[in-house]
């Protein structure tokens, strides 16, 4: 399937688009993308950075994203041992883009979508 096969929409679990929304699936990843906007970091700086996250969630979502592609490691041969982690192109262009975007709507629409979401545990939904 390609995304110029008309099934596409129907089937969106076969299709690109199932692949790029699953990079929003786990809550810490795109939190983790953006500590590294601002360059490398190493392991500590990054949890420092980022606050409030476990050391396995870490773990885990560092290894999901260099699954993806959107961020690489670097290990420098040193005493003692330092390990850098950086954004791939993909990874930028990612932050770049639906990233920011995302974020001036939470910006512009955040308040509208809490109060929207209040509303309906109030009611049950």
């Amino acid at each position: 399937m390609t995304e110029h096969d008309p099934d596409c929409h129907e089937l969106v679990a076969d299709c690109r688009l199932r692949a790029a929304t699953d990079l929003f699936a786990h809550i810490w990843d795109p939190v983790v993308l953006a500590a590294l906007s601002v360059g490398p970091h190493r392991r500590r700086r990054l949890r420092a950075a980022i606050g409030g996250i476990s050391d396995k969630v870490l773990t885990d979502s560092l290894h999901r994203l260099l699954a993806d592609g959107l961020i690489e490691r670097h290990a420098h041969a040193e005493a003692p041992p330092r390990v850098d982690y950086a954004l791939t192109g993909l990874g930028q262009s990612l932050v770049d883009g639906p990233m920011r975007a995302l974020g001036r709507w939470a910006i512009e629409h955040g308040d509208e979508l809490l109060e929207a979401q209040e509303r309906g545990a109030a009611r049950g939904l």
